[in-house]
């Protein structure tokens, strides 16, 4: 195994908490008053304000007032959860409701990472 020399101790610690400190840009493309709609609305706002507060902006974007704004992210269902920001670039389809499996795909939570008794 590898030493790691403190500067790239450093360089990584300096990562972990730039990360931990990133601001989350994200879009939610819905499909009118849908109950799918209505779940991911719901369940995305809950994940930001647990896990995000303060540094994440929220976008919602209906596809049937704004069908041109689907088609240049080229989204083929919905709703569909884009994270712009912090890169890479994610999308998550279905109405947000796997708690765990979006917070791993917006690196909020590791693999290795267990859930909290209150998650």
């Amino acid at each position: 195994m590898k030493k790691t020399s403190p500067t790239e101790a450093e360089a990584l610690e300096a990562a972990t908490a730039a990360h931990a400190n990133a601001r989350y840009v994200l879009k939610l493309y819905i499909t009118g008053t849908t109950p799918s709609s209505t779940r991911a609305i719901v369940n995305i706002r809950k994940i930001c304000e647990e896990h995000l507060l303060g540094r994440y902006e929220l976008e919602i974007v209906d596809i049937f007032q704004h069908p041109t704004l689907a088609e240049g992210e080229q989204i083929i269902a919905a709703p569909t959860l884009i994270k712009k920001l912090p890169l890479p670039l994610r999308r998550f389809i279905g109405d947000m409701s796997q708690t765990e499996r979006i917070l791993l795909g917006l690196d909020l939570r590791k693999v290795d990472d267990k859930p909290s008794a209150l998650a």
